[in-house]
This record gives structure tokens, C-alpha cells and sequence, in this order.
């Protein structure tokens, strides 16, 4: 177990919703007691391997990676960009499959409490069965789930099933998100806030958007839940720019990079791992700093 790891024995608090706080609140609770900003890294599950991916995910929780997300391959994902898009390809044709993602949860629940959040979208949950997937997901240690296509209106069913196993539900909230839909979207998330630093789909950008600030701002007025920043964060500067912003960023792509150009497995695990590092290093230095 990484020496990172949250003991599960850490006393249960109540949300403000009356919840029981998981792994996922206890960190963000720890992040935000620290003055830290928190680091949550996405990875494709079943890229190379189902085995190559749990090496690849403790390395990343070794390295300081706060909370993990763990992308469920599917034949169509249109929100992701080129590399993630190539990653869910190779892992599909593996013969990856979102039952074999819930028992490589199991498998790492072994070895570490490193908050893990299933990243789908909702055609292979729908096609489990939502009872049973939620069944699955919590038994095997899975904390949240976020399903990218699943929209707050047609989320009824799934947010109570989910609830009702202890796992999160998070949602995404894009910059052209209505004051409205913020404030729904919001209502309906626990464990954080999912908010897309820009339109489009994910991969690794130059530099944040200038904007971005703003539009933070103005998500803060609909929740209390943390805030975590994705799509197009790749570089410390993007992370230590962030520190004022969010209570977390997401990096994806630019890990999924990693392992696409990683010669071996074990290549791939260094890789990820020595990224995250510098990544977590921005996160607890400079502007990062953030007030207790």
C-alpha cells in the first residue's frame, strides 16, 4: 500500500447532505485543511493492459496523484480528443470491458485507498444494468463515478442507485453552462465538481484559458462542493496557475501520452509516475499555496 494511502479506518463525518463522507471528501477535506491544491489523474483502463494499467495506477498514487480517475473504454468517445481517443481504441480491442474495470478496482483496493473514480460513458452502465453496476462498483471499492453523456435531467434513477451504494456522482459543467444549468448541475454532483476549462474535447494545450478565472467564480456561486479543472491541463505552470483557482486539476491526456510512447509496461508505470511528481511538486509550491 502506498504510504499516501487514506487508512479506511478514518472516522466517517457527514456531508452537507447528510452523506457519509468517502475517500473522495476525506481527501479534498485533508487538500483543503493543507492550503494544497489536489491533483487527479486520468487514466485509460485496459491501455496497455488491465495488469499494465494497476502498476501504472499505484505508481500514480506513489507519485502524489490525490484522486484517480479511471477511463472505461467505449467505441465512440466523442468527447475526448486524439490521444484518449487511440488509448480507448487499444484498450477496446484488449478486450477491455467496464466488468473488467470494476475487478481491477478490486484488485488495487489490495493495495491502495487512493480515492478511484470510474470516468464512463453511459451506454456500457446502461447495458450492465444500473443496480447492478452500482452493486459491482461499490462492493469492488470504486468511490464516484462520472458518466461524461449522462445529463442531470435524465440522471433520476442513477443518482438515487448510486447514492444509495455510497458512490458520488459527478458531473461536468462546460463554459457555456446557463446560470440554471449550473445550479442543476451542481445539485446534482457529490464528492466535486467536474468544471471543463474550455469547449471542445480533452488533450494537452499550450496555455489556460483567460477566462477561466471567471468562469470559476462564477460555478463557486451555485456549490460548496471542490472545484476540479480538466481539459487541457498538461504542464506544472497550468498546475501552479491553478492553485488560486481550483481545489483540484485534472491532467489526462498528457499521461495517456506517456504510455502511449512507453516501450514497456513497466516503462509506462516510470513514466506516469515521474510526471505526476513534478505535476504534484507545482501543486504544493509557488501561487499553488493556497490559505487554509
Amino acid at each position: 500500500m502506498s504510504d499516501r494511502a487514506i487508512p479506511s479506518s478514518t472516522s466517517a463525518a457527514q456531508t452537507p447532505g447528510g452523506r457519509t463522507e468517502g475517500r473522495i471528501g476525506r481527501r479534498f477535506r485533508e487538500l483543503a485543511q493543507a492550503g494544497e491544491l489536489g491533483l487527479i489523474a486520468f487514466i485509460t483502463a485496459g491501455d496497455p493492459s488491465l495488469d499494465a494499467t494497476e502498476n501504472i495506477v499505484l505508481a500514480a498514487a506513489e507519485a502524489g496523484a490525490d484522486v484517480i480517475e479511471l477511463g472505461v473504454p467505449f467505441s465512440d468517445p466523442v468527447a475526448d480528443g486524439p490521444t484518449i481517443q487511440r488509448s480507448s481504441e487499444r484498450a477496446v480491442r484488449n478486450g477491455t470491458t467496464l466488468a473488467g474495470v470494476i475487478d481491477l478496482v478490486r484488485n488495487l483496493r489490495k493495495r491502495t485507498e487512493v480515492p478511484l473514480v470510474l470516468f464512463s460513458y453511459f451506454n456500457p452502465i446502461l447495458q450492465m444494468g444500473i443496480e447492478k453496476f452500482a452493486d459491482a462498483a461499490s462492493v469492488a471499492g470504486v468511490d464516484g463515478v462520472l458518466a461524461t453523456d449522462l445529463t442531470p435531467e435524465e440522471a433520476g434513477e442513477y443518482r438515487t442507485v448510486l447514492h444509495a451504494r455510497g458512490l458520488d456522482t459527478i458531473f461536468l459543467v462546460a463554459p457555456t453552462s446557463t446560470d440554471t444549468r449550473v445550479a442543476l448541475i451542481a445539485e446534482c454532483s457529490t464528492g466535486f465538481l467536474y468544471l471543463i476549462s474550455r469547449t471542445g474535447v480533452t488533450g494537452e494545450r499550450a496555455a489556460l484559458p483567460e477566462d477561466l478565472p471567471a468562469l470559476a467564480r462564477r460555478v463557486r456561486r451555485f456549490t460548496k462542493l471542490p472545484l476540479a479543472v480538466g481539459f487541457g491541463i498538461s504542464s506544472p505552470e497550468h498546475v501552479s496557475l491553478l492553485g488560486g483557482i481550483a481545489d483540484a486539476a485534472v491532467v489526462g491526456s498528457a499521461l495517456v501520452a506517456e504510455i502511449e510512447r512507453a516501450t514497456t509496461a513497466n516503462a509506462a508505470a516510470s513514466a506516469v509516475g515521474e510526471r505526476i511528481g513534478a505535476l504534484k511538486r507545482a501543486a504544493r509550491a509557488g501561487v499553488s499555496r493556497r490559505s487554509a
